[in-house]
């Protein structure tokens, strides 16, 4: 081909148009490479939660699971029942009459139901609730019992209580109740309404809802425990183990 200046210029154009093409593949690569990287990140951070939550949620299922009332029932100052079953104050009351503590209150009771009410339900006796039951009406959640049983706990100088509730309701109820109940001995006494032990929960669908879900409301109150910096609960007693 005879050389012109027409054709030096078309073959600089084409030289240059070539040498960009490694450039932009350089930089499509790059680009795939750097999202390719941001799902496998995002990918085993997801796998990571997950697992923590599954190991997290096994261990609090076992430890409930393995809950019983304790044979030899504890003593104390007072008595604290959260409301969410007859079972549990029917326990409560129980505990009360035989002697293990001097008062009883019954935290979380709905605005519209009277002490009378819940006797009559219960079958208690009308010199007991007369003299040595309370109710709170102002509680809404398990946050609310423990600051509601704190002013009363407070106001009359216990200085240790039994805790009645759900053997699920256990954890989280001693960890709120532990922040609150700063210098007081918290015992446990859990109810235990379904029988879960030997991993029965897994081949029941409804306990396995009911244990997922409050197994997530006691991890987003650890973590709350933890974003606040609150020393870890050291004033509870758990003797409500099997065996």
């Amino acid at each position: 081909m005879p050389y012109s200046r027409a054709n030096h210029v078309a073959m600089s154009i084409d030289v240059r148009a070539h040498d960009h093409i490694p450039v932009r593949s350089g930089l499509r690569l790059r680009k795939r490479a750097r999202a390719f990287s941001l799902v496998g990140a995002a990918g085993l951070a997801s796998v990571t939660v997950a697992a923590i939550f599954a190991i997290g949620f096994l261990s609090f299922a076992s430890d409930v699971s393995a809950m019983r009332q304790p044979a030899a029932a504890p003593k104390a100052d007072a008595i604290i029942v959260l409301t969410g079953g007859h079972a549990r104050i029917d326990a409560a009351v129980d505990l009360l009459a035989a002697g293990n503590a001097r008062r009883l209150l019954i935290s979380g009771v709905h605005p519209d139901t009277s002490l009378e009410s819940i006797r009559r339900a219960t079958g208690g006796d009308k010199a007991l609730f007369a003299c040595c039951v309370d109710i709170d009406k102002a509680a809404l959640n398990t946050i609310g019992n423990a600051a509601e049983t704190a002013k009363w706990v407070h106001a009359r100088g216990y200085r240790s209580v039994i805790v009645v509730t759900n053997n699920y309701h256990m954890p989280r109820s001693l960890l709120e109740f532990g922040r609150s109940l700063d210098g007081v001995a918290i015992h446990a006494y859990p109810v235990v309404n379904t029988d879960i032990s030997d991993y029965a929960w897994l081949t029941n669908g409804a306990s396995l809802r009911v244990l997922a879900s409050e197994y997530l409301k006691y991890a987003a109150a650890r973590l709350r425990s933890m974003a606040s910096r609150q020393p870890p609960v050291a004033n509870v007693t758990l003797k409500a183990k099997a065996g």
